[in-house]
């Protein structure tokens, strides 16, 4: 495992999140709640809270809207230098919380966005992984159109080439991908190849490998990542959650990570109640990351991992914003727990 020498950088695009009120439909009170979120923002938030020296690479608009992101990633610890300022629109999408009977929905608004329309060459991989440790992308990012799928493309073959660590969170967004390419694979596939560490389950293995797992849950979970370690040669490490929705407000977690020769996976943890669960994914990622990083072995990795994300289950927003002493204790009770 490579433990990052220098800081830790995320790319891709940073959103507003604009969120209905809880128990309210779209526009029935004149309010919004907003939110800076986005997947690899998330990661870099949770992973500079836990004591990391993290950047951002991304655009923003310049004017007013930008400044206020920027400077909500730096409250949080986060370096924003790398992120550049063209002209054009922030990236929004729109949380309608779910009800009785009626599921949370997401809508996006992110096309055309500053980050979206960034040419390939707009890129400066030479200075901006200039001192870099480690890079994290996501599935997000290459779902945006052809112009970001080359670029984070190009930002981890530089990335493997010079040596740095790179982690890819699958992050399916079915609806940015049937926007424009009816063959995700084939844009994944390259991308996947140079990351060390994958956050993925049975379902993003099926996608990139064209075959089906089957099974009991776990053996699924176990097969799906060795036909993954298979595939993909230079992948270490694939980690992932499983969800079981048992109420509206109430869910159970389960997370494992899995190498050639070993696995590590936790006990059920029951979340409850579900404050948001937008985030969470990517406060797993940090806490795995995290707990590899130190040397702390699959199984407790995988229990940060679960630990950071029953957390952010627990507040609004996107980002994970909790100190090592506080995962530090919820891993101790889960351990407790477990006795």
């Amino acid at each position: 495992m490579i433990t990052p020498v220098g800081t830790i950088a995320c790319f891709g695009e940073i959103v507003m999140r604009v969120s209905v009120p809880h128990g309210e439909l779209p526009l029935q009170s004149a309010r919004f709640d907003a939110h800076v979120g986005g997947a690899e923002a998330n990661v870099a938030v949770a992973l500079a809270a836990l004591g990391h020296d993290t950047a951002m690479i991304s655009a923003v608009p310049e004017g007013p809207i930008g400044d206020g992101v920027l400077g909500e990633l730096r409250r949080h610890g986060v370096d924003a230098a790398p992120v550049f300022r063209p002209p054009g629109r922030m990236g929004l999408y729109y949380y309608l919380p779910g009800g009785p009977m009626r599921p949370a929905e997401v809508v996006y608004d992110r096309a055309g966005s500053a980050f979206a329309e960034a040419a390939p060459a707009d890129w400066n991989w030479d200075h901006l992984l200039a001192g870099i440790g480690w890079l994290h992308v996501s599935g997000v990012t290459p779902a945006l159109g052809p112009q970001s799928a080359e670029a984070v493309l190009q930002a981890v073959t530089r990335a493997r080439g010079a040596g740095i660590g790179v982690s890819f969170d699958g992050n399916w967004r079915g609806r940015l991908w049937d926007r424009w390419q009816f063959d995700p694979a084939a844009i994944l596939k390259p991308v996947v190849a140079q990351a060390t560490v994958l956050f993925g389950n049975h379902r993003d293995a099926a996608l990139l490998l064209g075959r089906e797992f089957s099974g009991e849950a776990e053996g699924r979970r176990r097969e799906a990542a060795l036909a993954l370690l298979d595939h993909f040669p230079s992948l270490a490490y694939v980690a992932s959650t499983a969800r079981e929705i048992v109420g509206a407000n109430v869910h159970r977690l389960t997370a494992r990570i899995d190498s050639r020769d070993e696995a590590g996976v936790t006990d059920p943890t029951v979340v409850a109640p579900v404050i948001d669960r937008v985030g969470t994914g990517d406060a797993f990622a940090a806490g795995v990351l995290d707990g590899l990083w130190q040397g702390r072995g699959l199984a407790e990795s995988a229990k940060r991992g679960l630990g950071l994300s029953v957390l952010k289950h627990g507040i609004h927003g996107d980002f994970a914003p909790f100190s090592r002493a506080m995962v530090d204790r919820v891993s101790d009770v889960a351990r407790d727990i477990a006795r």
